[in-house]
């Protein structure tokens, strides 16, 4: 398994958005990403840094393993 990477939040925006997720809209600090046929929303927290078991927590619920989740930040 891949180690978790230090990300920003938009950082993970746009590795969600590679997946499919498209940005719906933001409320304060927080980005609502949703995926055409999947029912679950993705809260991702505008940070400079988001937290190791938040990102964590947002992979899972993406359906997205750690692997694949690290690819997409690499594209």
């Amino acid at each position: 398994m891949a180690s978790l990477p230090v990300l920003s939040g938009r950082e993970a925006v746009k590795a969600f958005c590679r997946d499919g997720w498209q940005e719906a809209r933001q409320r304060g600090s927080h980005v609502i990403l949703v995926k055409p046929g999947s029912m679950v929303t993705l809260s991702v927290p505008d940070h400079r840094e988001i937290a190791k078991g938040t990102l964590r927590s947002l992979i899972r619920s993406s359906g997205l393993t750690m692997d694949e989740f690290v690819a997409l930040t690499r594209k």
